[in-house]
């Protein structure tokens, strides 16, 4: 939805919602997510609905690094010139910067992750030991990686952030070190034909320790990047389980309060059926008295009756006693 202006309506920007998104603590995080991706299917913005709807549920530890940063601002800009400090060092290979940077890098790793643990404890989810290792490991490679960095930056960090290296080995291993050329051999003139089989020989086995050398870093190299993949594939399964977890405990939820609302509804049921049953006997003593009202009463509109027939009687035969009284009288 789209004001006049041109500017997305407030609460519809699809950047605000990620960062709402990324805010909140995995346990909330998929059901705002569908509400707020179908909000923008009904208003028509399939695009922004699908970059919402793609939103990855960040597990404890991501969740932790981005409440680090938007809490931490001050304190997270530090942390991401040094991590630009400490890259430049390592580029430059620069010994005593270096010493002193990866010192710093140590304690403010160590400092960065207590904040993190007191602020998710703060907000109601303590972290293990193993979720805190998580976000020193994310905090290392933030410092390393320049993506790391602007993935902690931007607050949204889904899970596990690993270093490319360990920090700083590969640029002094690949450091070329610095020798001095071999001085020349000096050989006797009788010697030379000898001297070139010798040369030849360690020719051929440096060649042949170069070859062993290469292939060891080609097979670490590898071994590198088989690492990161696992740790790819390891962070998505914790982001799975995790998200598996709060929906197990979301439908335990429900279930839990559909029991109660049976358990309320059972013992309603059982009031009404006791009620029924005493209305039943109360009906059936009610019905008793009316029978026996109407016997009596029928019994008492017959005495009436009776009564009223003989006092006509009666008040015929004074009346006719009379007449024949005033008759004799006249006569």
């Amino acid at each position: 939805m789209r004001r006049e202006d041109g500017r997305s309506a407030p609460g519809d920007d699809v950047e605000a919602v990620l960062d709402e998104l990324y805010a909140l603590p995995p346990s909330d995080f998929v059901a705002r997510r569908e509400e707020r991706a179908a909000r923008a299917r009904t208003r028509r913005r399939a695009e922004d609905a699908r970059r919402i709807h793609a939103a990855r549920r960040p597990t404890l530890a991501g969740w932790a690094a981005n409440l680090l940063r938007r809490s931490r601002p001050d304190e997270a800009r530090r942390f991401l010139e040094l991590g630009r400090a400490l890259r430049e060092a390592y580029a430059t290979l620069d010994p005593g910067g270096l010493k002193e940077l990866s010192a710093q890098r140590r304690r403010i790793v160590s400092e960065m992750s207590r904040q993190a643990a007191a602020l998710a404890r703060e907000a109601g989810h303590p972290l293990s030991d193993a979720v805190l290792r998580d976000v020193e490991t994310t905090l290392r490679a933030v410092l390393a990686d320049p993506e790391a960095a602007a993935v902690w930056e931007a607050g949204r960090v889904e899970g596990v952030l690993t270093p490319p290296s360990e920090f700083g080995a590969e640029a002094v291993a690949a450091a070329p070190a610095h020798r001095e050329p071999p001085a020349p051999a000096r050989t006797p003139r009788g010697d030379t034909a000898a001297a070139r089989k010798k040369d030849a020989a360690a020719r051929r086995k440096d060649a042949a320790a170069e070859r062993r050398r290469a292939e060891l870093r080609e097979r670490a190299a590898r071994a590198r990047e088989e690492r990161r993949a696992a740790e790819a594939r390891l962070g998505e399964r914790r982001a799975a389980r995790e998200e598996a977890a709060a929906a197990l405990a979301e439908a335990g939820e429900r279930e839990r309060e559909a029991g109660e609302r049976v358990a309320a509804l059972e013992e309603q049921l059982d009031r009404a059926r006791t009620e029924r049953e005493r209305a039943r006997s109360g009906l059936g003593e009610a019905r008793e008295r009316d029978r026996t009202a109407a016997r009596d009463l029928t019994g008492a509109e017959r005495a009436a009756a009776a009564a009223a027939l003989r006092a006509d009687k009666a008040e015929q035969a004074e009346q006719a006693e009379q007449a024949e009284q005033a008759e004799r009288g006249g006569a």
